[in-house]
């Protein structure tokens, strides 16, 4: 099955495309493109984080790879049988995804790492594509509130509907789950907000539920 994904040289957003032709002047060698999935479109677990790392995804071309943020993602999803493998932050690391998918809600890598309202509003369609065509999944794990909000919009679900809690599960009219996470960033595990014990109790639920 085709899913719809932006094209590599995608000019949706002019402010992040602008940001992508300095990139690759200033890192010629980095992926520097919108970021496409990674793992199975056989998966029942979707993992949707929010955009790309300048110097991890942006740099590797793979869905939390290459920055801080994927040491803690791909470890706990290697120690609880989601992904087979050594996670060695670079693409060619040989991390095989098992029944699990990872995709960002949107695929271009924005300055200071904040995108804006109509970017987020832009690149939602190719969530919304995802999520229709992955139709074996049936727990979709948001990593951050604005992820949630992504993937609410892309299903069309009302916001006020389902609030983003860390740890929380909402069972959905479709018959899937989103669960909730507070993102897995250096920030938040640096701060002591967010443990790798709180994460993995959420990985290690959704486990249980897919069984």
């Amino acid at each position: 099955m085709m899913i719809e994904t932006p094209a590599k040289d995608c000019a949706l957003c002019p402010r992040l495309v602008a940001y992508r032709i300095a990139n690759q002047a200033q890192y010629p060698t980095f992926f520097n493109g919108p970021v496409p999935s990674f793992g199975p479109i056989s998966a029942r677990f979707l993992v949707v984080g929010m955009a790309p790392g300048v110097k991890g995804a942006n740099r590797t071309g793979r869905p939390f790879t290459g920055d801080h943020a994927g040491i803690l993602l791909f470890e706990t999803l290697i120690k609880y049988g989601f992904a087979t493998g050594t996670y060695r932050a670079e693409p060619d690391d040989g991390v095989e995804l098992l029944d699990t998918r990872i995709i960002n809600a949107a695929r271009c890598v924005p300055p200071q790492n904040k995108l804006e309202t109509a970017e987020i509003n832009a690149c939602n369609r190719f969530l919304a594509a995802e999520l229709a065509g992955l139709q074996r999944v049936r727990v979709i794990l948001s990593l951050g509130v604005d992820s949630h909000k992504g993937v609410l919009k892309a299903l069309d679900l009302r916001a006020s509907r389902f609030p983003f809690g860390h740890g929380r599960f909402h069972q959905l009219s479709d018959g899937r789950v989103l669960a909730n996470s507070y993102h897995v960033s250096r920030y938040n595990t640096n701060t002591r907000r967010f443990t790798t014990e709180m994460f993995e109790d959420v990985i290690g639920k959704i486990k249980a539920a897919l069984g």
